[in-house]
């Protein structure tokens, strides 16, 4: 019984190890500016191809921007990304994001994502926050499959708005329940 054990922790831990180091979202570790460099990238695309988030980037307190989350699973799952919490349009606070999953499923995907920040609240709960977990109070504004944003989700009232854009990958499905963002220091 020892030896099964031992050897289901074994190829769990592999397992494990695979996953977060299929994560590994080609950042790198050049430190902040890398990040910035990436958020830029990921702002610009982001206008260029949905000029309506503009809007909704000038409504905004804050934008939490994710360039490159990577998530990959079978069975077991997981993602990670790095990216920049922005005020003003200037970098106030780096984050990471972490996601853990179980259930069915395979694949991996890549893809990046903007919260908008609607209220002050949001923004300062956010900020203050050890752990901050994306749930019920993000409202998506559109998911990334060719739809546009329609005038009442730049006008709704909700909190915190999230928009999933650039997809890539076979793995089913691009949420952000379940993901917690974490200050970082680069």
């Amino acid at each position: 019984m020892n030896t099964l054990s031992r050897r289901t922790f074994a190829l769990g831990a592999l397992a494990g190890a695979g996953v977060l180091s299929g994560c590994g979202n080609g950042i790198g570790s050049n430190g902040a500016s890398a990040i910035d460099a990436r958020v830029d990238q990921t702002l610009n695309f982001l206008y260029s191809q949905y000029p309506a988030t503009r809007g909704l980037a000038d409504k905004s307190l804050g934008m939490l921007v994710m360039p490159l989350i990577t998530e990959a699973g079978f069975g077991l799952g997981g993602g990670y990304g790095r990216g920049a919490l922005r005020v003003n349009d200037v970098t106030v606070d780096y984050y990471s994001a972490t996601k853990g999953s179980f259930g069915l499923q395979i694949g991996a995907q890549q893809y990046a994502h903007v919260l908008f920040f609607m209220t002050e609240d949001s923004l300062m709960n956010y900020r203050r926050s050890n752990g901050w977990a994306a749930g019920a109070d993000v409202e998506y504004v559109f998911k990334d499959r060719g739809e546009n944003i329609r005038a009442e989700t730049t006008t709704a009232t909700a909190p915190v708005l999230a928009v999933i854009f650039g997809q890539a990958g076979l793995h089913v499905g691009a949420t952000l329940e379940g993901v917690k963002y974490s200050r970082i220091i680069p």
